[in-house]
């Protein structure tokens, strides 16, 4: 069982897997000539959710274009997994039950790399960005690859350095896509929309002040016309909708891949790039899956909401997002990452059958996270926490682990706690002081950032852009030290761009250095402290 267009000739090999059903030929052919749809972030995510959705629309014939995929960050991703199995991708859906689906997704019927010096795969983009035809382009490119200030306010060097270069210098994917917009004005300026699909608060709006920022600053260097500015400020022209995203899409785990084999598929091998992206020809997945859209697409867009995309307006996408990223899902997800990786644990299913870190996210969850929650009134808040608490994190077919959740927590502590606690200090019925699981995270956080785990035993942190910054500023604190850490924490609990306040000016600052000094007392004494807190 090859994943390539010819392998899937022999439909008697792949008994048990979902096959496109749609015309590829026809479907690629209508695609070059009249492309209705681009997305960057050519990762798992999207290989396994935006472009199932297309499949989908395309097997029922409401569809009859693809998507040209592109990847601005690792042009590892089409090179080693799209190019060799023809831009086909295995989708792996686990199942709580232990039941699993396998299906091709062959939506994606043209994959480059956002990068001016591959001219082949560049004239793809160029093309299609100057046709009328373009109803959508969307990303997945991760938190961080919206940012373009460093936690300081100042513009990252490698910005400084691109807006000082004509803009056809660059080597910067939003600046790239900024011209590639350009192209677009210049070709008769159709509409378009720009719909970050990213796991962010308010993705569209920091994908549109990133492309304004970026258009000014090469209209102030000389590289673009100021009236090119009109476009991108033009929200009946270029709409930059919100959206909110969830689906749990671990790195591919050995056990798919050795059960693929056993079926006899040959492609079943993860690379890691020189970039650390893990990948490979499957994603595995979980079932759950959401996509909240506001609705402002200026060209026109695929009929997704036949494959289960909710569209309605800003207002109820960010309910959706806040009830999501706020309180539901991700600050339950953050407080098992940190938990998990000090106390040993390597996939987060198996935290659920922990006593303590079970409660810590019941009270998380329930009763500190949803009295802040406005319903939705499309999708209802309490029936979405059980699922997440229920099935979702506890699904022991998942491989997800508490260190891939944990990646970029720097980035995500103000909007999964930060919220909440604002809530609570507006609120006139909420007592801020009542929380103590949303205070311990962000101790256990401190905590971590030692690199030390329960038994003191060092480890490595996940991937982060602020550890080389924060690091430093506790490396007077060991495991087993005792006193006084306020004014050691304090610095750093009064980074509201990392907490999303000034802790240090909450009452939650005492809570918060208090259980860092239970935290780091000695061997054990996280999970002392996880069972006193859950069980006080």
């Amino acid at each position: 069982m090859k994943l390539t267009l010819d392998g899937l000739r022999n439909k008697d090999e792949w008994k048990g897997y979902r096959l496109p059903s749609f015309d590829y030929a026809k479907v690629k052919a209508n695609t070059v000539e009249r492309p209705e749809w681009i997305h960057f972030g050519s990762g798992n995510i999207f290989r396994i959710f935006p472009a199932k959705l297309c499949q989908r629309l395309l097997d029922k014939g409401l569809m009859d274009t693809g998507i040209i995929a592109g990847e601005g960050f690792d042009g590892e991703i089409i090179d080693r997994i799209y190019k060799p199995h023809d831009n086909l991708t295995l989708a792996v859906t686990l199942h709580a039950d232990g039941s699993i689906d396998k299906e091709v997704i062959a939506s994606v019927v043209e994959a480059v790399k956002c990068d001016r010096t591959a001219t082949d795969e560049w004239k793809v983009l160029t093309d299609a960005f100057t046709k009328p035809s373009l109803k959508m382009v969307s990303f997945t490119i991760t938190e961080k690859g919206y940012a373009l200030y460093n936690p300081a306010g100042e513009l990252f060097g490698f910005y400084k350095e691109a807006f000082a270069k004509p803009i056809e210098e660059s080597g910067v994917f939003l600046c790239n896509l900024t011209q590639l917009l350009y192209l677009r004005w210049k070709a008769g300026a159709a509409p378009l929309a720009l719909v970050s699909m990213d796991n962010c608060s308010h993705n569209g709006d920091k994908l549109k002040a990133d492309i304004q920022t970026i258009a000014k600053a090469y209209v102030d260097n000389g590289s673009l016309p100021a009236a090119f500015l009109d476009y991108v400020n033009d929200e009946s022209r270029l709409s930059f909708p919100i959206s909110m995203i969830d689906k749990i899409t671990p790195r591919p785990d050995d056990s798919v891949r050795d059960m693929l084999t056993k079926d006899g598929f040959e492609d079943s091998e993860p690379i890691v790039t020189a970039k650390h992206t893990y990948i490979a020809p499957f994603v595995n997945a979980e079932e759950a899956e959401y996509l909240v859209i506001e609705d402002r697409f200026p060209a026109g867009r695929p009929a997704l909401e036949e494959a289960g995309v909710y569209f309605c307006d800003r207002e109820t996408v960010d309910k959706v997002e806040r009830m999501k990223v706020t309180t539901c899902l991700n600050p339950l997800h953050t407080a098992l990452a940190l938990s998990g990786c000090l106390l040993g644990y390597t996939l987060i299913s198996k935290e659920m059958q922990d006593e303590d870190l079970n409660k810590m996210v019941h009270i998380l969850g329930y009763k500190e996270g949803l009295p802040v929650v406005t319903d939705p009134g499309i999708i209802k808040p309490s029936a979405f926490i059980d699922e997440v608490i229920e099935k979702r994190i506890p699904n022991p077919f998942m491989p997800d682990t508490p260190q891939r959740i944990a990646t970029d927590t720097s980035q995500k502590l103000s909007i999964r706690f930060g919220e909440t606690i604002k809530s609570y200090l507006a609120s006139d019925s909420l007592d801020v002081s009542s929380l103590k699981i949303v205070p311990l995270v962000y101790a256990l956080y401190l905590r971590y950032l030692l690199a030390v785990d329960d038994e003191g035993n060092a480890f490595t942190l996940s991937p982060d852009p602020m550890t080389e910054t924060l690091q430093p500023a506790l490396a007077s604190i060991s495991l087993g030290d005792k006193g006084d850490f306020t004014e050691v924490l304090r610095p750093l609990l009064s980074n509201s761009k990392i907490f999303g306040l000034d802790v240090s000016a909450t009452p939650l600052f005492r809570t918060v250095v208090d259980d860092f000094a239970s935290l780091v007392s000695g061997k054990g004494a996280v999970r002392a402290t996880i069972h006193r807190i859950v069980n006080g």
